[in-house]
């Protein structure tokens, strides 16, 4: 897998806000950022394969049950998933835009209670893996591939968006932040994860960790260089909760920042039977306060509301 990853690399981006300084570096990005996922789809498979037949019943509930088990960790949930950030009652009635669906974990959540839904993704896989499962499920969606960059939807046409661990890794995230500004109806409002740029796994576990003691350092001469050749995708983005918004101000109201992150995060070691001992040893209320309140987690989450 590590050699993939690096097959579908950019070079050129050397800071952790970069974006494109031309079209033609845009384009080049964005086509590298597509061959990755294509590539590599997001099936939380990087140390256990999923064990099922691709795009079957089974298949969707395994990715589920490793991506909401992992969530739950950090994010425990009343009645559904995520709903700690959604009001998925408050859906019903209102046009839905996801960005980015994967395997289509989020999108079976959010069609279930949405007026209409519609779920975009940079690449063919995940657009026919995600329609495959909405159907297996009866659920009625508009999925399609589509680059979040040059939305072909009309100005003003959906209520509400979510991107989960998505626009990070997009060769140009302003531009699809003024993208969705624009779909987006007024007072729309959107719920986008992004890579947090923290003190700890940033500089403690990239740059000290990973850069001083397993002397990446060497190898990559940056500690921004570290980071991308241990995060998935072509490239990512880390912001600070400041930087962040400073970058979405132009065109929505921040509603609120937060950060929260994996448990796996805190424990910076190999996967294996010590590691997995070590995290069923610690409850999770103490490493949610850690990686939520302590801001060591990975996930920036802001809600954002459209500026008129």
């Amino acid at each position: 897998m590590k050699a993939i990853f690096q097959d579908y690399k950019v070079k050129s981006i050397e800071r952790p806000e970069q974006l494109p300084i031309s079209s033609d570096e845009a384009q080049n990005w964005q086509e590298v950022n597509r061959k990755f996922w294509e590539t590599n789809p997001m099936r939380y498979d990087w140390k256990e394969k999923v064990g099922f037949r691709e795009f079957t019943e089974s298949f969707y509930k395994e990715i589920d049950t490793r991506f909401f088990s992992n969530s739950w960790e950090y994010m425990p949930w009343r009645k559904v998933p995520f709903d700690a950030l959604i009001d998925f009652e408050n859906l019903r009635t209102r046009n839905i835009l996801e960005i980015g669906v994967g395997n289509g974990s989020h999108a079976q959540l959010l069609a279930t209670y949405a007026g209409s839904y519609t779920g975009i993704d940079l690449t063919s896989y995940a657009a026919e893996s995600t329609s495959k499962r909405l159907n297996i499920n009866n659920l009625k969606a508009d999925i399609m591939q589509m680059d979040a960059e040059k939305l072909s939807f009309p100005d003003e046409t959906f209520d509400f968006i979510w991107t989960w661990g998505v626009i990070h890794h997009s060769s140009n995230t302003k531009q699809i932040l003024k993208e969705m500004h624009r779909v987006l109806k007024p007072g729309g409002e959107a719920i986008v994860m992004v890579y947090n740029r923290g003190w700890w796994n940033y500089y403690i576990c990239g740059g000290l960790i990973h850069g001083i003691i397993f002397g990446k350092y060497f190898k990559d001469g940056s500690l921004f260089k570290i980071m991308q050749g241990i995060t998935d995708g072509a490239l990512a983005r880390y912001y600070t909760p400041t930087s962040w918004n400073m970058l979405v101000q132009d065109f929505f109201q921040v509603k609120y920042i937060i950060v929260k992150g994996s448990k796996s995060e805190l424990f910076p070691i190999p996967g294996g039977r010590i590691k997995n001992t070590i995290m069923r040893i610690i409850p999770n209320a103490i490493t949610r306060f850690l990686t939520n309140k302590c801001r060591m987690g990975s996930f920036l989450i802001s809600k954002i509301e459209k500026k008129p």
